[in-house]
């Protein structure tokens, strides 16, 4: 950590905020005006604003089943532009820069290309270029494995690397800049009541970005939370520094603690389930095993108590939901499954979605559960399915009572008022 009151800072830029060189040379004037005033400052960059689809667009037009390992090498190349860009903007201002790839950084991740995580990060000689006095600008998105392959994090991905370089060089704070100046009770563009929220609990924020919310990459306040790490989300297109942003830092650094500190909600979800199996230890495993083997990630989970069937042996029936992007092949997995097993029936709805309320005084007050399900009552909303955690209950719903749905729950508990 930084001694004198010279912080160190990590910023992060998206895509928006790099999208034209008119934008890169803002970024470079705002990263300028933190280094003439002390600060020592890592820049972590997303590609140019829709770079990234256009590497995708073609890799699929040339091969789209190729390997992952040359796919990474092609998306890769977006933040290289856009490092190498801000340096040169940063030079012109006589502000000293040195640019890294993800390989340079020595990020080190391991071999799941398109997807890979981190494992460790040697900032030596980041922090000898910030010791002498440069702005060390880091591509985002990108690491490199043990035989030196390149990876990518997956989307969102910069994110994550602003916050695992953050803590691996010891920062002060992580600045996360996007086309927003912070967080919200809810999505405003739903909801043009909801109301900016100035500072939250890293495990809040964990919470509503696990639960749809789409400011900030679950991945990085995952990295954040584990940490301690803070992180203040603030937006590039705003004049000056005294901009409105939102701080998530450490619990105990909240004074107020509030019941419900926001609403998040997903349509990227779809429901799977299976009817009639036989109820016996295993059967979870056996339904669940090959839905992770394909790597499908498993959201919410409800098993029914089992039940009899004409004097024959208890059956149970089993629901879960996926993304929706795996909801075909995690049928066809399923509809496997359900005929090994014997099952009743093997049935689906990709038209649904989940709605969750937030907030870290959901420990300490009883009833929240019942006043939300209140609410969707009387609005008329039917629940599939519902989960809790100690700061948060979801539920899931139809898709067309989405924006009803969260616009009551907003209401319900006054957070138009916040």
């Amino acid at each position: 950590m930084t001694t004198n009151k010279q912080r160190l800072i990590v910023q992060k830029y998206g895509g928006t905020s790099v999208g034209s060189p008119e934008r890169i040379r803002e970024v470079a004037k705002r990263v300028a005006r933190y280094r003439n005033r002390g600060d020592s400052i890592v820049v972590v960059l997303s590609a140019m604003s829709g770079e990234t689809n256009k590497l995708v667009a073609l890799i699929n037009e040339l091969n789209p089943h190729g390997s992952s390992r040359e796919k990474d090498v092609v998306l890769s190349t977006g933040e290289q532009v856009t490092i190498g860009l801000l340096s040169l903007a940063l030079e012109a201002l006589d502000c000293p820069a040195k640019s890294y790839t993800g390989t340079q950084a020595r990020l080190m991740t391991d071999s799941a290309f398109c997807k890979a995580r981190i494992s460790k990060i040697d900032g030596s000689k980041i922090q000898a270029d910030i010791n002498a006095g440069k702005v060390v600008v880091v591509a985002g998105f990108q690491g490199v494995d043990s035989e030196g392959n390149i990876t990518t994090l997956g989307r969102g991905g910069s994110d994550t690397t602003a916050v695992a370089l953050a803590v691996a060089l010891g920062a002060d704070e992580c600045q996360i800049y996007t086309d927003v100046d912070g967080v919200y009770t809810t999505d405003p563009r739903m909801v043009p009541e909801a109301k900016h929220i100035p500072k939250l609990a890293l495990e809040e924020m964990l919470e509503m970005a696990s639960q749809g919310s789409k400011v900030l990459q679950i991945r990085a306040v995952e990295f954040a939370h584990k940490y301690n790490m803070p992180i203040r989300v603030l937006s590039s297109f705003d004049d000056g520094d005294d901009g409105k942003s939102t701080l998530v830092t450490r619990e105990e650094d909240i004074m107020e603690e509030v019941l419900v500190r926001g609403v998040a909600f997903n349509k990227d979800e779809a429901q799977l389930t299976i009817t009639g199996v036989p109820d016996q230890p295993g059967v979870a495993f056996k339904i669940l095993g090959d839905i992770s083997s394909a790597n499908i990630e498993i959201d919410m989970i409800v098993q029914n108590i089992a039940t009899a069937h004409n004097g024959t042996d208890g059956t149970t029936d089993f629901t879960f939901t996926v993304h929706r992007n795996d909801y075909d092949q995690a049928m066809k997995i399923l509809n496997n499954t359900g005929e090994k097993l014997g099952a009743k029936n093997v049935s689906g709805d990709d038209k649904i979605a989940k709605v969750s309320i937030i907030g870290g005084g959901m420990r300490s007050h009883a009833g929240v559960a019942t006043d939300m399900f209140k609410a969707l009552a009387d609005e008329n909303i039917n629940i599939h399915m519902i989960s809790t955690s100690e700061i948060k209950v979801s539920v899931v719903v139809d898709e067309k009572y989405l924006e009803l749905a969260v616009r009551s729950l907003h209401e319900a508990f006054d957070l138009d008022k916040a």
